[in-house]
């Protein structure tokens, strides 16, 4: 039942990234920085987490999880270390990530070759 979840909860945060890219003039860049700032302000408020537990990966994985991570790093962070929390809670919560991104991204391209558009 946990697959199921998921896939609904996933499936339809990408359908409703899909609707705006097809129906509006938004660039696919603005969509994601809008699911991102959506993840940290849906966590600011405390919604992002019970989607989290209801969910799982199908919340974790689109960009809105990312930044719900981010602002519940930051979250942590301040509460623990105060106001310096502010400014290293998000990238500390998510570092593994980013880690993860830069390593891949380097190691493809080392492997393939970009060829510019036509």
């Amino acid at each position: 039942m946990e697959y199921l979840r998921a896939f609904t909860v996933g499936g339809a945060l990408c359908v409703l990234a899909q609707i705006l890219i097809d129906k509006t003039r938004m660039s696919p860049g603005r969509i994601l920085v809008i699911y991102v700032v959506a993840g940290v302000a849906l966590g600011a408020v405390g919604l992002y987490g019970p989607l989290v537990e209801f969910a799982g990966g199908g919340a974790t994985v689109p960009l809105t999880g990312f930044g719900w991570l981010i602002s519940e790093g930051v979250r942590k962070a301040v509460d623990a270390e105060g106001a310096v929390g502010i400014l290293k809670g998000g990238v500390s919560a998510a570092a593994g990530g980013i880690t993860a991104a830069l390593f891949f991204g380097a190691v493809a391209s080392l492997v393939f070759r970009s060829k510019p558009k036509r």
